[in-house]
């Protein structure tokens, strides 16, 4: 099975304008991801609307491909880009264009998902540590996943806590359920790529603000792996701060 990687990069953000072109330590953000994705994918692209992307993706020697700028999300542009590209791949695999420190390993987890058959979509979830705090739990911006311990595909996603622990303190929750935080990449096999492309937005996803329930909604299969991986994603100034005091920490081991 072969494989394509699509990086959909928006110069335009309400919280973060030029997000992936902010500098992390000399080199652009979609540089940074870029070259953690083509470690573990033989054939990547960028996929922007806009000119300053393109051309610094063009000036490190990158592969761009410029797509129309009225998608409402990366999988519209992901979807745009892989047509225009002319590639073969079976897969295309989402890559968030603001996590400059994505693993190679979470990539080919992602992967390893289509061995078996039959699958339509595959993402990522990591488990929240057992010592991770109730607010950071209860954080709506940290999407939950419930996923199926005997198939591992995905049952749910919420921004809110799910399942809830019935007759249980919120603070014992962490110890007695192990609960799964989503990790912000996708694979889609192609031709299920273009099929949910084309379908309209469901209620539960414009309840939760949530892409992937309208896949469920309409009975496509997402195979979750699992990751211990941590990344850092980038959404805001702050976040890039953060992002930059950790890359250099990690230069100094």
């Amino acid at each position: 099975m072969k494989f394509v990687g699509i990086i959909p990069a928006r110069y335009a953000s309400s919280r973060f304008e030029g997000k992936p072109l902010a500098d992390i330590c000399g080199k652009p953000m979609v540089q940074r991801v870029y070259e953690q994705a083509c470690k573990a994918l033989d054939e990547v692209y960028v996929a922007t609307d806009d000119v300053r992307i393109y051309e610094a993706v063009i000036a490190f020697g990158g592969k761009v491909i410029m797509t129309g700028s009225h998608h409402k999300s990366g999988t519209d542009r992901c979807y745009e880009a892989y047509c225009l590209s002319g590639s073969q791949a079976d897969v295309i695999v989402n890559i968030q264009g603001d996590e400059p420190f994505v693993q190679p390993e979470q990539i080919n987890a992602v992967k390893a998902c289509f061995d078996e058959d039959g699958i339509d979509i595959a993402t990522l979830a990591r488990p929240f540590p057992s010592e991770t705090d109730f607010e950071r739990l209860f954080d709506a911006n940290v999407v939950k996943v419930v996923l199926s311990e005997v198939t591992h595909k995905a049952l749910y996603f919420s921004r809110s806590v799910v399942p809830y622990m019935r007759g249980v303190h919120h603070l014992e929750w962490m110890k007695k359920n192990t609960y799964y935080a989503h990790v912000g990449m996708y694979a889609y096999k192609a031709d299920v790529l273009r099929a949910i492309t084309q379908l309209p937005q469901s209620n539960l996803e414009k309840v939760e603000s949530l892409e992937q329930l309208r896949w469920l909604e309409n009975g496509y299969q997402i195979k979750v792996g699992l990751t211990n991986e941590q990344t850092i994603g980038i959404d805001t100034p702050a976040d890039l701060e953060a992002a930059i005091a950790w890359y250099k920490s990690q230069q100094q081991k």
